[in-house]
């Protein structure tokens, strides 16, 4: 399936792959014509749900009076636990998630029942009663990590990864440290909300346009609530608006109360969630509490380092223990670590199940690692960047500078270390050392408005955790006017996934890009996707494509040699052209004559990602491909005063290995620049202490960056580089890994606020970096 094959193309042929064409929807999204479910047209007779929520967040639910609602004008149903034919569960890996809340009371927001009417507002204000018909006995609740750690209240088993002994070289070493550290969640914000549009079909079939990021868990869990087998169940999304991890898991119980209901009264059902009650009824990213200690030599090497992790997970597991998995296995970011220990804690409370969300634990890992180095160089008085680089991996040398090792704490070997030549080429195009000195003269003589800069490595391993998962499938048709349609396993939610798979197919067959269709997902054409996450979409996808369109150019290669003599393996395509035998003829014509000869122009597609393997209990074995790599450096200034800061500078180098499509690859470090930026300096997540209710649960009171928070100065450039690994064309995945570049921006604003007090006070700076956080940790280094 994987072998290597012999390039098809001409040498002097135009690539198709490597090229910065526009998004394949691009047109469609300016001119507002690119369809999302809502834009779908209603059926006759389409039926609209909204959902009642649990006002508290833990208690016994005694009883419910429904009948005053179900006899309000326009409502159809409402419909509760006991109306599920299968099993009320829609846990995406243990089964500890309820569709609808039964006895038990999780949290504030949990959904309870389902109001089914003929518009979605007389829906809405049905569902809105949900206090005034609950019968509710209130429990205590646990709201934050820490309490859940002091409870050993967990929703997994502890998560241990040890390497040597870790509390001996702690204590060997000439110098020690200490401390906690606080990080915050973060919200999608996706732009299109969850929904989910269930139409009946006959013989118990049921089609739901979902938007998520996993149709076939959506197919399996929607099957199992109905009580009915998979092939019952055909899920599509053509595209998603924004989906961040938020639709990998939680898209499940919109699409099985969607179905259940439209089972039920026979009709189509949509539920699509107001923005309040899609902030109050779903995950987002674990916040991370962390207790750190490390010993350290003079120079800033780590000898020793023990960290204990405990997330936020919320009320069940969902996706927390791969996360935490992620976060333990990404501790080591950049660095050698000879002797460590990790301890990872899923703390369960009374708050929404925290899911996936883009880095899926990788950045709540390495950022831990990331502030015991920021806090050492202070101590020792040295330039961060230098102690960074330190304990930077070793690349097989055995030169006194690069004598680290080479091996991860979880056994996997970094055979693919750029980090030291990528680290020493945006230091010297950032202009790194001579803006260090700058700004130190600067804050000398500012007694209130303090800079600060920081440049921060990554990197960042791709593939699942989950080994199984590293699989995809796709079909490619030629039709017999040279035309192409592709559909694959992947779903496509702005990334640009299905660009990049139509130009890894149109390099193929040698045709042009325009040539090439891809058609939206489902699981009727593809069977057993994995959830697009992990960034292994055009890793997996485009693998899958190329082995279905290497078979058809085969095919095809076969009957021009027939036909015009020469050796089939000489055949070349390019340019929309065949040459052949020193003829050269339009790839439409070929594909019409294969056509007569009953040569077969589709073919289905399988990639399995090779080499990987991981024991989840011992936490051992080469769970990633592949690392990606990449550094950041970052200028911000603070306002001593207020705590506001800006963003003035930044410049960014990264590794997406030899790109598919820079322009895309670009655009997504952008995003996921200020995407990172936003999680830790100003999106926070606040929960009342006494009634467990999410307050930021709306545009008007969570803040997400905006254009107006971009750096005046952005530069962002792809590092050159090949992937070492046989990935599609060599490439990188570049969808999750630069999200933890803006480290450097929450570093440069710690590094102004320590300036304050002459860099001697380690500031306890919690993340996000608001500026109430800042003018604590401002206070904090004042009082020294």
């Amino acid at each position: 399936m994987n072998k290597p094959i012999a390039p098809a193309l001409l040498s002097n042929a135009t690539p198709q792959v490597g090229i910065g064409l526009p998004h394949e929807s691009a047109h469609l999204h300016v001119a507002g014509e690119a369809t999302y479910i809502d834009d779908l047209p209603e059926l006759a007779g389409t039926l609209h749900c909204a959902l009642g929520l649990s006002p508290v967040a833990h208690g016994t639910l005694k009883g419910l009076s429904l009948d005053g609602l179900r006899a309000l004008p326009g409502v159809v149903a409402v419909l509760t636990a006991a109306d599920i034919p299968g099993p009320n569960d829609c846990g995406s890996i243990v089964h500890d998630e309820p569709i609808l809340a039964e006895a038990e009371l999780r949290y504030l927001g949990q959904p309870v029942f389902a109001v089914i009417a003929t518009t979605r507002d007389i829906a809405r204000r049905a569902a809105a009663q949900a206090k005034a018909v609950m019968q509710i006995e209130p429990l205590p609740a646990v709201l934050t990590p820490q309490e859940a750690h002091a409870k050993g209240q967990y929703v997994l088993p502890p998560m241990h990864l040890v390497r040597g002994e870790a509390r001996a070289a702690i204590e060997r070493a000439p110098h020690r440290i200490k401390g906690s550290f606080d990080v915050g969640g973060q919200e999608q914000f996706y732009l299109e909300g969850q929904i989910s549009y269930a139409i009946p079909k006959e013989n118990d079939g049921m089609l739901v346009h979902c938007s998520t990021q996993h149709p076939s868990e959506m197919q399996h869990l929607v099957a199992h609530a109905l009580k009915l087998h998979a092939h019952h169940v055909q899920v599509e999304c053509r595209r998603m608006g924004g989906g961040f991890g938020g639709k990998e898991s939680q898209s499940a119980p919109f699409a099985c109360i969607a179905a259940v209901a439209a089972r039920q009264l026979n009709r189509p059902v949509k539920l699509r969630l107001d923005r309040d009650d899609d902030f109050l009824i779903t995950g987002r990213r674990h916040c991370f509490w962390y207790e750190y200690e490390a010993g350290y030599d003079d120079a800033g090497r780590i000898l020793g380092a023990e960290v204990t992790m405990v997330s936020r997970a919320g009320h069940s597991a969902d996706l927390s223990g791969p996360v935490m998995t992620r976060a333990l296995c990404h501790f080591d970011n950049a660095y050698w670590l000879p002797h460590v220990a990790m301890h990872g804690y899923s703390g369960k409370t009374n708050t929404q199940s925290n899911t996936a969300f883009r880095g899926f634990g990788g950045p709540q890992g390495a950022i831990a690692i990331e502030n015991i180095l920021d806090s050492v160089a202070r101590t020792l008085g040295k330039d961060a960047l230098d102690v960074r680089r330190v304990n930077f991996y070793g690349q097989g040398q055995s030169t006194p500078e690069r004598r680290n090792g080479v091996i991860t704490p979880y056994g996997q070997k970094v055979e693919d270390n750029v980090i030291h030549e990528l680290v020493a080429e945006l230091e010297k195009t950032s202009d790194y050392r001579a803006r260090r000195a700058a700004i130190a003269k600067s804050n000398a003589a500012s007694p209130l408005l303090k800079r600060g800069l920081a440049l921060t490595p990554v990197k960042f391993g791709i593939s699942f955790n989950v080994k199984h998962f590293n699989q995809a499938g796709a079909l490619v048709h030629v039709y017999n006017d040279g035309s192409i349609l592709v559909n694959h396993g992947g779903t496509e939610m702005g990334q640009g996934l299905n660009t990049k798979v139509a130009q890894v197919v149109a390099h193929e067959l040698g045709v042009r890009f325009e040539s090439v269709r891809v058609t939206a997902t489902d699981t009727q054409k593809i069977a057993n996707t994995s959830a697009t996450a992990a960034s292994t979409g055009s890793d997996l996808n485009g693998k899958a494509a190329q082995d279905a369109a290497r078979q058809i150019r085969e095919r095809l290669a076969a009957c021009a040699a027939a036909h015009h003599g020469g050796d089939a393996a000489a055949v070349r395509f390019a340019d929309g052209k065949v040459e052949v035998n020193g003829r050269s003829l339009p790839f439409s014509a070929l594909v019409a004559q294969a056509y007569q000869d009953r040569v077969q122009l589709w073919s289905d597609g399988f990639y399995a990602t090779p080499g990987l393997s991981w024991d989840r209990d011992k936490l051992q074995g080469r769970p990633f491909y592949y690392f990606a790599y990449g550094a950041a450096v970052s200028e911000v200034l603070v306002d001593t005063l207020t705590g506001e800061w800006k963003l003035l500078r930044a410049d960014v180098l990264h590794d997406v290995g030899r790109s598919l499509n820079p322009a895309l690859d670009i655009g997504q470090v952008e995003g996921a620049f200020i995407q990172g930026m936003g999680w830790l300096t100003m999106e926070e997540l606040v929960w009342h202490p006494q009634s467990g209710k999410l307050m930021t649960h709306a545009p008007s009171t969570y803040k997400i960056p905006t254009a107006n928070d971009c750096p005046p100065v952005f530069n962002v450039r792809l590092f050159e580089n090949d992937n070492v690994e046989d990935s599609i064309h060599r490439s990188k995945a570049v969808g999750e890994p630069p999200l933890l570049l803006p480290f450097s921006v929450f570093y440069a604003i710690r590094d102004a606020v320590s300036s304050v007090g002459g860099h001697r006070v380690d500031p306890p700076l919690a993340a996000p970096a608001t500026s109430e956080s800042i003018l604590r940790a401002l206070t904090a280094v004042q009082r020294g």
